[in-house]
């Protein structure tokens, strides 16, 4: 049996978080991928001081149990929270007075829990001077990139290193990002570009801004090879739900880019134009950065009071639950680079609503495509969806079957002989 070495530096950092990101659940799914695979044997291991640490493997395998059943939502003890009871009798009500909004960050509060994560990491963890002799190392969560000591040791033992990019969107498009973000994401995209062996991205559109920026940089890059995700196993099709008042769903971290402002200022002229029958929207994520005016519609406007709820942290099950009852998911994104929760609703059978953009063209072309700045547009569409719930046309979703398919087949099989 041949070593695969993980880096699970991005899993460990979320092993306290109660609901998963995009990110996350690609990572947990390639995580499970190489435990459970019959011809390889996976090793996590997780950056630390820009070299490999050793991560206990028992220990590891707990975690990924530990966070199967806590994201999916499964477990008997994470019932719902009395805020997400409060949000689902809302939706089961005409209208109610006030919103359903979780509580917002306090900026000026510091953070809490890192430090136990750290000190969870640093136990569980040693530095090594040499990996064991694996054949391949899997990097899938953008982290370990921050120069290239790792991997351009890999290089020199002859482990072949294969990144995954998820996106190109703090470099493309960092008035939607964290000051600094774009010059570390450049400093991870460089690092790949020149010493990965291979890097895998999730659309043709990452694809075409990968190869653009290395262009521009005169790097030449390492193969790349699309593949798309896969989606989890409770995001399938099934019976719709309904709910006495009308009701949208926006899935996704509350950030400048996800075009919630423009969203929320659309549902004030909603709320104008059908007065009563205007329908309620449930925003589900956490907050992210650069969403001042999100909260400033969510807490100050009078016309979306009691209609616009906020809510994070979901399990599956739960969530699924949510969009199986909405008229449509909403997904007026500025820019992604896949955009799971899109695909997600499509897969499951829900009515999709999204921006004209180049990823929501390559994925979901049969959904409802609105130009994001198109304030008439999205207006008219969630008008008619609200009046006349649509049905979702045909769709053939990813898979991580597929997907893994191509993996193995472009990486993994000629190792075996």
């Amino acid at each position: 049996m041949q070593d695969i070495l993980f880096d699970a530096s991005r899993l460990i950092s979320r092993t306290e978080r109660s609901a998963p990101t995009g990110v996350d659940r690609v990572c947990l799914a390639y995580a499970e991928w190489l435990v459970n695979h019959p011809v390889y044997r996976m090793v996590p291991v997780r950056s630390k001081h820009d070299q490999l640490a050793a991560v206990d493997d028992r220990w590891f395998r707990e975690c990924l149990t530990d966070l199967r059943t806590r994201w999916t939502g499964v477990r008997d003890d994470r019932t719902l929270n009395a805020n997400e009871k409060r949000l689902f009798a809302a939706l089961e009500t005409d209208h109610t007075a006030q919103s359903v909004i979780g509580e917002a960050p306090d900026p000026d509060q510091p953070k809490t829990g890192k430090k136990t994560r750290v000190w969870k990491q640093y136990f569980r963890s040693r530095r090594v001077d040499a990996p064991p002799p694996a054949k391949l190392y899997f990097n899938v969560g953008h982290t370990s990139l921050n120069t290239p000591d790792i991997l351009s040791s890999l290089t020199a033992q002859g482990i072949q290193s294969i990144v995954m990019l998820h996106d190109l969107i703090p470099i493309t498009h960092p008035e939607f990002c964290r000051p600094g973000d774009g010059d570390k994401h450049k400093r991870r995209v460089r690092t790949a570009l020149r010493h990965a062996s291979h890097i895998v991205v999730n659309s043709q559109y990452t694809a075409d801004e990968l190869l653009a920026f290395a262009d521009r940089d005169q790097i030449t890059a390492p193969s790349v090879d699309v593949a798309h995700l896969g989606l989890e196993p409770v995001f399938h099709a099934g019976v719709a739900s309904t709910s006495r008042r009308p009701y949208f769903i926006h899935i996704g971290t509350i950030e400048a880019r996800k075009n919630l402002a423009f969203l929320l200022t659309v549902w004030r002229r909603l709320q104008e134009k059908m007065g009563a029958e205007t329908p309620s929207l449930v925003l589900v994520g956490r907050y992210g950065w650069e969403n001042e005016a999100v909260l400033d519609h969510l807490q100050r406007g009078p016309n979306i009071q009691g209609l616009v709820h906020q809510v994070e942290n979901l399990p599956d099950a739960a969530l699924t639950d949510l969009m199986r009852g909405a008229h449509a998911v909403l997904a007026p994104s500025s820019v992604e680079g896949f955009d799971l929760p899109a695909v997600e609703a499509c897969a499951m059978g829900v009515p999709l609503i999204a921006s004209d953009i180049a990823a929501h063209r390559e994925l979901v072309p049969q959904a409802t495509l609105v130009d994001p700045l198109d304030g008439l547009g999205w207006l008219n569409a969630l008008e008619t969806a609200t009046r006349h719930r649509p049905v979702a046309p045909a769709y053939q979703a990813p898979t991580w079957p597929a997907h893994f398919k191509l993996i193995e087949k472009r990486f993994l099989r000629p190792l075996a002989t």
